[in-house]
């Protein structure tokens, strides 16, 4: 079985469907009713004063570019990534001419030829992501063309249910859901001073109050904070018990992810990964000796293909993985691989305490968690067991927003 066609597609909607950039409400004053995704929510840019809302966010977002893989026998797969008409083009004047014609399971030497010819432009980001989408896109072709899920081609359940924590503002919605533990996104970053520091400092007791013991909490940083701040808001934090900060620095700080370790009382675990790429990226984050948990996303990282590889750096470490959001790309490692104990499910609804599928309207049948929990008997279809949603419209940028052919 031969590859004969890559192509790579965004909404129709897509422009219509982006979070706006929303001006900052004063501290403090974002109303209950607005979407947690447009409230304030640091960010690296929240080091200077109005930008406290992020710019991006929501399924619309996680699911901007999808990739569709055919063989010479008529299946096809389907990957999912960001990246836009941009990673669309990458896609598809660049990656599909090295795959069109080779055997589609020979996914390993296809990584490494999208791998080595984008070196001169890529290795992270935005070329990460087309080649990951494409990865992920194979090994659903795979698993559709044996009659397999993609669980069974990397070796397995080892266990029969996933465990979730949920990320979300509000943590009463997540203990009521039947979550493990709450990750709670950060509101203020630098820019908000000393009002926000508190503001971040209240929030978090507050969440410890509405769920007591129960789970565990977390905060996600998002690469917002500095050293200082950092090492300032855990020792503000340490009375409600934090299980770990997320994603403090920037991604290419590893001195100061150093740093950070160092002055941060050890029974708060520092966790991150989400925006590293590849084996040879996690493995520089786990030479510098600061995490206790790595978070790559598949969608991101280098697809499946790379995830497992990453698998095997934390596994040598001694350091569990827990995917990165992405749905369904992520819950099939999650279900094979003994080194991830849990699962996330970013809460998408407004409120934050209804569980919806993670890329919206993209796919019908997403499995989703129920009370926590998802039976992996859910998991075992074919391919990644979900199928693109007839109703939403995709075009295909490279051949003048051509809309693409319902299979």
């Amino acid at each position: 079985m031969r590859i004969t066609a890559v192509r790579a597609y965004v909404r129709a909607d897509h422009e219509d469907t982006r979070t706006p950039p929303q001006p900052a409400p004063p501290l403090g004053a974002a109303s209950a009713a607005t979407p947690w995704q447009q409230r304030p929510i640091a960010s690296p840019l929240s080091v200077h004063p109005g930008h406290e809302v992020r710019t991006i966010g929501g399924p619309a977002w996680a699911g901007d570019v999808v990739v569709e893989v055919e063989s010479d026998e008529g299946s096809f797969g389907i990957g999912v990534s960001v990246g836009g008409r941009a990673g669309c083009w990458v896609v598809e004047d660049h990656l599909a001419p090295l795959l069109v014609g080779e055997p589609v399971d020979d996914i390993t030497r296809l990584w490494d030829l999208m791998w080595r010819a984008t070196q001169f432009y890529g290795r992270k980001g935005l070329v990460l992501h087309a080649i990951s989408a494409v990865d992920l896109a194979l090994w659903d072709l795979l698993g559709r063309s044996r009659g397999e899920s993609v669980m069974r081609l990397v070796g397995g359940p080892v266990r029969d249910e996933v465990t979730f924590y949920a990320t979300t503002p509000d943590a009463g919605a997540a203990r009521r859901l039947g979550f493990i533990g709450c990750k709670l996104p950060l509101p203020y970053g630098p820019a908000a001073g000393r009002a926000g520091f508190d503001a971040n400092v209240g929030l978090f007791a507050e969440a410890r109050d509405a769920v007591g013991d129960d789970l565990f909490l977390a905060y996600d940083c998002w690469m917002a904070l500095d050293v200082d701040t950092a090492v300032r808001l855990a020792d503000a934090l340490a009375p409600y018990r934090p299980s770990w900060l997320e994603e403090c620095l920037l991604p290419d700080d590893l001195d100061g992810l150093r740093a950070l370790r160092s002055q941060v009382r050890p029974e708060i675990m520092l966790a991150g990964g989400e925006h590293e790429a590849t084996r040879w990226g996690f493995r520089a984050l786990v030479d510098a000796a600061g995490l206790g948990m790595l978070q790559p996303d598949p969608t991101w990282c280098g697809g499946l293909s790379e995830l497992l590889q990453i698998a095997e750096v934390a596994r040598s470490a001694d350091l569990p993985i827990v995917c990165h959001g992405s749905g369904p790309y992520g819950l099939h490692a999650s279900a094979a691989l003994e080194g991830i104990p849990m699962a996330e499910c970013i809460i998408g609804s407004g409120r934050g305490d209804t569980v919806t599928p993670f890329f919206g309207d993209l796919f019908l049948s997403e499995p989703l968690p129920h009370d926590g929990t998802l039976q992996v008997d859910e998991l075992d279809r074919p391919g990644f067991g979900v199928e693109l949603n007839p109703a939403v419209t995709l075009v295909r940028p490279t051949c003048g927003d051509q809309p693409r052919k319902d299979r």
